[in-house]
């Protein structure tokens, strides 16, 4: 992904944590193990740089960081049901793009919290992540997907009656 704007450290927070259950999926290695190789690697600018040398999130927080991850994880399998139901039937969740899924699972563990940000706010925000992963129709299906999760989860503030 290009660089997340500077300044914006929940987007960057976000940006983070994709790469983070990205990175946890693909290598297998405990979430926990991830969130602290990201703490100590990947978050934070380093001394003379701008700070995103080396795969680098300057701006990231990491308590919001780590809940996302942490969230997603925990409610992994309630979550991909989520998804699976809210994704067409000739695209499995398997068989989306890793980066694709890991944003979803990102953003749905966001929508899972009832006390979390405003539905409006997350399904922007993962919007304009997708947007610097892909050029493609990922970004339209992250946003429909977001927003079927968003009509279930929290009915009353995504506008459903």
């Amino acid at each position: 992904m290009g660089k997340p704007p500077r300044g914006r450290p929940r987007t960057a927070s976000r940006v983070a944590a994709v790469q983070a259950l990205f990175q946890s999926e693909q290598s297998g290695e405990n979430p926990e193990t991830v969130i602290d190789q990201f703490v100590r690697h990947r978050l934070g600018s380093l001394p003379g740089d701008d700070g995103f040398e080396d795969g680098r999130v300057p701006d990231a927080e990491v308590k919001l960081f780590a809940r996302i991850v942490r969230d997603a994880v925990a409610q992994q399998e309630t979550l991909d049901a989520m998804l699976a139901e809210s994704l067409p039937p000739v695209w499995p969740l398997a068989r989306l793009d890793p980066v694709l899924r890991a944003l979803m699972r990102a953003g749905a563990a966001e929508l899972w919290r009832p006390d979390g940000p405003p539905v409006r706010v997350v399904i922007n925000e993962y919007l304009d992540i997708a947007h610097g992963f892909f050029s493609g129709e990922e970004p339209r299906m992250a946003n429909g997907v977001l927003d079927a999760l968003a009509r279930l989860l929290r009915p009353a503030e995504a506008g459903v009656r």
